[in-house]
């Protein structure tokens, strides 16, 4: 691996950047002690796209779902006292 000093790595960052990102990590040094490694991150993992169903069987929607508390929404609409 190679090992640069911290003059040469800010000089020719941009270049040991892409080296690293190809998969040659260095470590840049100052006065001959090593500091810091530098390697490529992986990327991280893809995400599965999210599929449909996939609570299937786990519960049930009931027939009126679309009605329920339609009643108290209408009195709220139009100011009624329960």
């Amino acid at each position: 691996m190679r090992t640069v000093n911290i003059h040469e790595a800010k000089t020719h960052l941009s270049r040991l950047l892409d080296e690293a990102v190809k998969g040659e990590p260095f470590i840049i040094a100052k006065a001959g002690k090593p500091l810091v490694k530098v390697t490529r991150i992986d990327e991280p993992e893809v995400r599965k796209p999210r599929r449909l169903g996939f609570l299937a069987g786990r519960f049930s929607v009931p027939d009126d779902f679309d009605q329920m508390g339609a009643e108290e929404i209408r009195r709220l609409f139009e100011g009624e006292e329960e």
